[in-house]
């Protein structure tokens, strides 16, 4: 019997007897005939019966093939003798490959004495009472459908997308063995664990045995033809698609590596989280499946079932994505043409997650949640917050110088003006020379304070993998100024970004919360309330008259800073980071030339949003 693991322990309870009289007891020929049976020794069995012995220890064998068991334990009961008959009683435990499952019942048979010795009077309920002439038994685990993973009103993030559902009709397999050792070949799972599970199903009921994807069919369908026996049902389903997938994740099916990884067994419509929130809550999502013992006729009709272990549908997860951002922001990112782009969205007033898209091939590594970017002068709200905490007035003039030298290196800025101009001009412009200079007025300590107070750097419970940012504390001047200008050792990602303009707007930060139940993280802003309108008169600025006026859309004020890094010969990165009512977002564009892009693919998701 092929991939069978039989556990040969079993425990033969001395039985009950009354009335044997004058005859000899039965009781020696029960226990050997349990014991053979467990112990599989089913030829020594079927010698002890009446019935044809080849077809005995057949059906002996049969009951574990037919339920994809790894053993069976039999216990002696109650026996009762009168002359030459006798009753006899016994528990049984099948140990069941389909989750686990102990299946035990109370079966019974007669003997009869000839020639001074006992036999067992065989019949097919003998294997268990329900069993008729040409019945067999059969066992079925049936899987819900997998929990979805919802948008905050309720909404699944999957998409319908397509699915290939490969089975097989057993009884019209002309070599099961074949055709489950060719599906398993091309595909990856188990071989003697396809053949169990094709063995021990009803003959003529349609079974499932992996679901696919798209991609991993195409990838598999020549090979997929040649396996004997073999259908393929092209369905519709919620299950490896999403919009959102950098949180909603991947979801692996039967022959998932992750299952294998787990030393889960084979199990038809098994699914497992590979990423994402798909992985985190698999336990609650994948739900546990029902399983049922059945008696099936030679027709291959259901006459019985004999036992029943209910299941659980998996439940859904609801995050804090909001479907009509989460939309709006996806069609502005689609509109790009050659560049590639991401938009994360959150909650000011609640840091909780709105949206995360992304489009196109060049994206950074990590994502809109987890990359480690530089922010060039998008990284000047907080810099300049921190200037603004440290007593520094927006109405000073500030020159705007081509080039400067601070601690040693030369800081230069292509928005030059070469006068002296109100901060919030400089602020506007993105003028990185003035904030280079201005940083001589903190200290690092002082920056490293201000950067924390915007949770860069902090701890995030998330369920995703997330970065919250990281600025080491500059060692000398020139390491400040770059770190006052987004450069030297910040890094950030455009989550962390959107946090901090949502800290601006509501005055309170916030930790990001992206499932719906999770409780706030929060902390009050250490700035002044005078402090806060200074800085958001600033980034008002830069909106209206300054780098990023692509994002100035019409109706409620849109405040926010605009960044641009190179980040190769040719490949630049540009930000946008603001918000605009309780919304605030993190913008980034790819690019080839030094463009302030992010700042229009804003103003176009605003649009969009209406």
């Amino acid at each position: 019997m092929i991939g069978l693991a039989i556990v040969m322990i079993g425990v033969i309870a001395a039985g009950l007897a009354t009335g044997f009289g004058s005859e000899p007891s039965a009781e020696p020929t029960i226990r050997a005939f349990l014991l053979d049976w467990q112990q599989q020794r089913y030829q020594a069995a079927a010698a002890l019966t009446t019935g044809d012995q080849p077809s005995v220890a057949a059906s002996l064998k049969a009951e574990l093939t037919d339920l994809n068991a790894t053993a069976i334990f039999l216990s002696m009961g109650r026996v009762t003798q009168t002359g030459q008959t006798a009753q006899a009683s016994f528990q049984a435990t099948v140990d069941l490959g389909e989750g686990g499952h102990q299946w035990t019942y109370r079966g019974h048979f007669a003997l009869q004495s000839a020639n001074g010795g006992w036999k067992v009077r065989w019949a097919p309920s003998v294997v268990a009472p329900d069993l008729g002439t040409g019945d067999r038994l059969a066992v079925v685990t049936t899987y819900g459908p997998r929990g979805q993973v919802l948008d905050s009103s309720g909404r699944s993030l999957l998409t319908a997308s397509t699915a290939y559902v490969l089975g097989v009709t057993p009884d019209r397999l002309t070599d099961p063995v074949r055709t489950a050792s060719q599906l398993a070949s091309a595909t990856g799972l188990d071989p003697a664990a396809v053949q169990g599970e094709i063995q021990a199903a009803p003959p003529r009921r349609f079974l499932e045995l992996l679901t696919l994807d798209q991609s991993s069919y195409s990838k598999l369908r020549a090979e997929l033809r040649r396996v004997p026996g073999l259908t393929t049902r092209k369905v519709n389903e919620r299950l490896f698609g999403s919009a959102v997938s950098e949180i909603v994740g991947q979801v692996g099916t039967e022959n998932s590596a992750a299952l294998r990884a787990e030393g889960a067994a084979y199990q038809p419509g098994a699914t497992i989280g590979e990423s994402g929130i798909e992985q985190v809550y698999q336990d609650s999502l994948t739900g546990t499946p029902s399983t049922d013992v059945l008696v099936v006729n030679a027709q291959g009709q259901t006459v019985a079932t004999l036992q029943h272990w209910a299941g659980a549908t998996g439940a859904p997860v609801t995050t804090t994505i909001d479907g009509t951002v989460q939309r709006a922001a996806t069609k502005a990112l689609n509109s790009l043409s050659s560049q590639s782009g991401e938009i994360v969205v959150v909650r000011a007033s609640t840091g909780h997650i709105l949206a995360v898209a992304d489009h196109g091939q060049s994206l950074p590594v990590g994502g809109a949640l987890n990359s480690k970017l530089q922010p060039g002068m998008a990284f000047t709200i907080i810099s300049a917050a921190a200037l603004l905490d440290n007593g520094f007035s927006a109405s000073k003039r500030v020159p705007c110088e081509g080039s400067t030298i601070v601690g040693g290196q030369t800081f230069t800025t292509a928005k030059a003006s070469g006068a002296t101009q109100p901060f919030a001009s400089d602020f506007a412009n993105g003028c990185g020379t003035a904030f280079a200079n201005l940083s001589t007025l903190l200290s690092s300590s002082e920056l490293t304070a201000t950067e924390r107070s915007f949770g860069i750097g902090t701890s995030w419970e998330l369920p995703v993998q997330a970065f919250s940012g990281s600025a080491d504390t500059a060692t000398d001047n020139a390491g400040l100024a770059a770190d006052a200008i987004g450069e030297g050792g910040v890094r950030v990602s455009p989550l962390g970004m959107a946090l901090a303009a949502a800290e601006v707007d509501s005055g309170t930060g916030h930790a990001p919360a992206l499932i719906a139940s999770d409780p706030p993280a929060t902390w009050r802003s250490p700035l002044s309330d005078s402090a806060l309108s200074e800085l958001r008169s600033l980034m008002r600025a830069a909106v209206s008259d300054g780098a990023a006026r692509a994002a100035n859309v019409s109706g409620t004020p849109v405040y926010g800073q605009a960044g641009l890094t190179k980040t190769g010969t040719h490949s630049w990165l540009s930000w946008f980071v603001g918000y605009r009512g309780d919304m605030a977002f993190s913008v980034l564009e790819t690019g080839s030339s030094a463009r302030q892009a992010a700042a229009s693919l804003a103003g176009a998701f605003l649009n969009t949003l209406g």
